[in-house]
């Protein structure tokens, strides 16, 4: 089956989105994106939520709107190129393998997937059909966080040594998919998930061996996933890396990296809107950089389209998805079994850098939400 061509529009062409999954960020954040990303173009909405479906494709002048059992219509309706997937966790390898199998390229919510076997079995299924995977890590475009990478790389700051990161938000209500077991839910997936990934890109290397430890006072929206954990990642070359997540405490999103003659701290280090910050120390000597507010939807769409139309491989691509789910499995193993596990089957050949750095205004306006709400007021 043959990808259908995307439709010129002025001269040039646009590669053509069906959003499947209507939450929270696909709204706030995702949708209002496309509006910058000038070779994107979003044509189609996919929810089991009829008034989602109709004020949103109004608002947006989205012409085609699908439910989930109208799904493989959507796929089949030669009007789209691409699916950018904000469903809950435990449906990104189903819808992925069958936009795939329909010729479908697919840009997927992180975490790619909730088990091993599902991101493997969504590279397979991609590669075979010949289209483009790419896991969402905005931060890979984003130009405070690429520039991080380049000030380790620089050596400014001596060998890289140790790394730590905060990342803590309230998540208040009960029924959101993130205090879902079910769902694919939990402090590490959803939250620790950017601890992970930036301590793999600061170090530019695979953890060998990991350890983790939860807690949970036991309230009820903690039923089903603990409040919060801890984790150690041990790095070639004697490098840890160190992080703690939680779904019940203040807002904070920050890491650190300490090398032999300095340290770089970012903070906030892994908000999607709004301003970020460089805190550098060399030698005894500060100074500050701030990173103006930018739309990191739009870059990720851009990129991505840009993907497709050059027929480049994205760097944010399954294997890199693939490698953080190995770690938050290990990480759960070890909550589970009280020990160190092993990591033996990482391996990554490419890293993010500062050269794929892309840069939109932000969105004007915070959109009135439909039917979601925001698990708890954080920069996520």
């Amino acid at each position: 089956m043959t990808l259908s061509q995307p439709s010129p529009i002025n001269g040039s062409r646009k590669i053509r989105y069906a959003v499947v999954g209507l939450g929270w960020f696909a709204q706030e954040a995702a949708i209002p994106a496309f509006a910058q990303a000038e070779n994107s173009e979003l044509v189609a909405l996919v929810s089991d939520d009829p008034t989602k479906l109709k004020e949103l494709s109004q608002k947006y002048g989205v012409q085609h709107t699908y439910s989930y059992e109208e799904y493989e219509d959507c796929l089949t309706s030669g009007e789209v190129d691409a699916v950018y997937i904000a469903l809950p966790n435990h449906l990104h390898c189903e819808y992925t393998v069958r936009a795939a199998n329909q010729a479908i390229h697919v840009l997927c919510e992180k975490p790619m997937a909730v088990t091993e076997a599902e991101c493997e079995q969504m590279i397979h299924v991609c590669e075979s059909n010949g289209v483009k995977l790419m896991i969402a890590y905005r931060l890979h475009l984003d130009p405070a966080n690429m520039q991080a990478v380049e000030v380790v790389r620089s050596g400014q700051i001596g060998e890289p040594r140790i790394f730590n990161s905060v990342f803590t938000q309230q998540v208040t209500d009960e029924g959101n998919i993130r205090l879902r077991d079910i769902t694919g839910g939990g402090t590490i997936d959803d939250i620790g998930i950017y601890c992970i990934n930036a301590a793999r890109y600061l170090f530019q290397d695979e953890p060998i061996e990991v350890f983790a430890v939860a807690a949970n006072k036991g309230e009820q929206r903690f039923a089903e996933v603990d409040e919060m954990t801890s984790a150690i990642l041990r790095f070639p070359d004697e490098r840890l890396a160190t992080f703690t997540v939680s779904f019940g405490a203040a807002p904070v999103s920050t890491y650190q990296i300490v090398g032999t003659k300095g340290d770089l701290r970012l903070d906030p280090a892994y908000a999607w809107y709004g301003e970020l910050k460089h805190y550098l120390t060399v030698n005894g000597e500060a100074q500050e950089k701030t990173f103006p507010p930018h739309s990191q939807l739009a870059a990720e769409f851009t990129y991505f389209s840009d993907c497709i139309l050059q027929n480049k491989d994205p760097e944010p691509s399954g294997m890199e998805g693939l490698n953080d789910v190995r770690i938050i499995r290990a990480l759960y193993h070890s909550i589970q079994e009280g020990t160190f596990v092993q990591l033996n089957n990482l391996e990554r050949d490419q890293y993010p850098a500062a050269e794929q750095t892309i840069q939109h205004p932000p969105t004007e306006e915070k959109p009135d939400l439909i039917h979601a709400a925001s698990p708890g007021g954080g920069k996520l």
